[in-house]
């Protein structure tokens, strides 16, 4: 799952090179990974945990040689490469690629790195929350955002701003019954706000949403690891790249015309929400305060 990878070819002809650091545990502190680090060694493979500065490693990456570096939303797992939505950008700039590396060399000898304003791609911690914010805040005409939370309130204040002063904004997220028990009222509470001021928000059909990716006006993107939420930006490792090279756009636009077509919006009323929690059995309508919870009726003005 969550993984760098950092390969790189050796000077002798004994093949290549390769450092993987995995996260040990999950969120809730679930051990995961455990396997598969055992195979990677078997294999003599190098192979650290994650940076333990963060609470996890979210991060996707991978360089090869020097040269070429991958920045994802996917894990390395065959349901992400299967049967979710998901999105990885390949760079061969020299400049995002010593980033990347930097990154990696940091977190492997367990060093702080630096993010400042030189910095290309998008960090977490570092400058993500503020250059997602800008990238929102510069949409003129359009934006599309897919994402499976919607919890930081810069993030959804700059969203509302942007419908306030005429761009067209669909958001895709997965149902609140995906969220967390602990993570449900804030991420349903965003997207409430977001469907109140008017912005369509849907979710797909017929496969599951883990990408992360932000396209404005049909000539910029954000894809990446980093979800919209507090934690991401404060207390994980998360990455993530701006483009604006045109074969790069025109795919993800593509994608997110696509996958609009194939979506149905989020009933985001009380009703709908207790017949979402009433069906995946989700003790939670106390908890969002929703109308008709216990059978009462809220006081109206």
């Amino acid at each position: 799952r969550d993984l760098h990878s950092f390969p790189t070819r050796r000077s002798s002809d004994l093949g290549i090179d390769v450092r993987v650091m995995l996260n040990p545990a999950r969120r809730s502190g679930k051990s995961e990974n455990a396997a598969t680090a055992k195979r990677l060694k078997a294999a003599r493979v190098e192979v650290k945990d994650s940076n333990p500065a963060f609470d996890v490693t979210h991060e996707k990456s991978m360089v090869i040689d020097d040269r070429v570096a991958f920045v994802q939303s996917l894990n390395w797992d065959v349901k992400n490469l299967e049967g979710t939505r998901d999105y990885a950008v390949v760079t061969d700039d020299k400049g995002e690629v010593s980033e990347v590396i930097a990154g990696f060399e940091a977190d492997w000898k367990r060093k702080a790195y630096a993010v400042g304003d030189r910095n290309r791609l998008i960090w977490c911690s570092g400058n993500g929350r503020e250059r997602i914010a800008q990238f929102i805040d510069s949409a003129k005409k359009t934006l599309f955002v897919q994402n499976e939370r919607y919890q930081d309130q810069v993030i959804i204040e700059r969203l509302v701003r942007a419908k306030e002063r005429g761009v067209k904004i669909h958001v895709m997220a997965r149902p609140p019954h995906k969220l967390s028990k602990q993570k449900l009222t804030e991420g349903v509470g965003g997207l409430r706000i977001l469907d109140d001021v008017g912005i369509k928000v849907h979710k797909l059909k017929h496969l599951k949403l883990h990408g992360k990716m932000l396209l404005a006006d049909g000539e910029r993107a954000i894809v990446g690891s980093i979800n919209l939420a507090p934690g991401s930006f404060d207390s994980r490792r998360e990455l993530a790249i701006e483009v604006n090279a045109p074969e790069v756009v025109r795919a993800l636009k593509k994608v997110a015309h696509h996958d609009w077509k194939h979506s149905h919006p989020l009933d985001l009323t009380d009703k709908g929400l207790l017949e979402e929690l009433k069906k995946h059995k989700i003790d939670a309508a106390n908890e969002l305060a929703l109308e008709g919870r216990n059978g009462k009726t809220r006081l109206k003005k």
